[in-house]
């Protein structure tokens, strides 16, 4: 029975903390936009990866390395 006299004042500090971090998120924005990230994955970008001029420079130093 005197455990219940830890427990109890344990489990409110814990849920209270769980409250106050719920309420932070909620204040912090965390919940606003949650259909935005689903569409983004899906919205094609057409910025390429490796530069334009990358692919004559990679031909102009494969010549030059088997010329020597």
């Amino acid at each position: 029975m005197s455990i219940l006299y830890l427990l109890i004042p344990l489990a409110v500090l814990i849920m209270t903390v769980a409250v106050l971090f719920f309420l932070w998120t909620i204040k912090s924005g965390q919940y606003e936009d949650l259909e935005g990230p689903a569409y983004r994955i899906l919205m094609d970008d057409d910025d390429p990866l490796v530069p334009h001029d990358y692919v004559q420079q990679k031909k102009q130093t494969d010549e030059q390395n088997s010329e020597t």
